[in-house]
């Protein structure tokens, strides 16, 4: 699969970017609670984009705003152009979003082809099974294993491949790394490498400084459900100390 990549470091596209999301003003809230508070982001196509912060910051729920998963929401989410804020999120699926949750959503009582499967096809491309295989042999071995006896790293390596099949080419990435032993992080980064040189544009939420800090274009901030602070990647040298205050590293 090749696909054109627009990579920017830039917030605002400019006339070599073309931004794919735009959130403006996003507010959300669970109940009465006021989680969301006016979240601004951009991302540009190519690019693979992270939210920061500690737990309970709102980068999870961030995620979920865009996905349409939260029901309660105000602002405005562009995709492509179209806005997001009042359809359901088997419309925003349908335009080519995908989502790999932080709880990875494997259907245990399904073996792993059947787990693929699942997802209808939003899209021409993606991966079809025999690129996936290459991407993840653990899962060519394990087919008809269920989703409840593989270990953590192939549920994730799963959640990721299903999105791929689908045909989505921007996938939101909920804390991929979270509870992996290293050699399965080292993976999951180099299948997040490969995305982002096969034409994917990625938002990442992860608390991993170091694993985001490798792979990603540009870095938001989340504190209290707010954007505080942005940075592109060759900033980071230059901010630090700063970086590691916001995370408390």
């Amino acid at each position: 699969m090749t696909h054109t990549i627009e990579k920017s470091q830039a917030d605002t596209p400019g006339p070599e970017t073309q931004a794919m999301l735009e959130v403006q003003g996003l507010n959300g809230w669970y109940g009465e609670s006021h989680v969301l508070h006016d979240v601004n982001l951009t991302v540009n196509k190519g690019e693979v984009v992270t939210l920061l912060g500690r737990n309970g910051a709102g980068k999870t729920t961030t995620l979920k705003a865009i996905m349409g998963l939260l029901k309660s929401r105000s602002g405005s989410i562009r995709f492509n152009g179209t806005e997001l804020i009042d359809l359901p999120a088997r419309d925003i699926a349908r335009l080519g979003i995908g989502y790999v949750p932080d709880d990875r959503g494997i259907f245990g009582s399904l073996s792993v082809l059947e787990n693929l499967l699942l997802p209808p096809k939003v899209a021409d491309g993606g991966f079809d099974l025999p690129a996936i295989y290459e991407l993840f042999p653990n899962l060519e071995e394990r087919l008809d294993s269920y989703g409840n006896k593989l270990s953590g790293g192939e549920q994730q390596m799963l959640s990721i491949a299903r999105i791929l099949r689908t045909g989505a080419l921007f996938v939101l990435m909920d804390e991929p790394t979270e509870g992996l032993a290293p050699v399965i992080i080292h993976q999951i980064g180099h299948t997040v490498r490969r995305l982002k040189k096969a034409g994917f544009t990625i938002l990442l939420v992860e608390q991993n400084f170091h694993f985001a800090r490798e792979l990603a274009d540009r870095h938001y901030i989340v504190q209290e459900g707010k954007v505080v602070d942005q940075f592109r990647n060759d900033e980071i040298a230059d901010n630090l100390e700063k970086i590691q205050g916001y995370l408390g590293i």
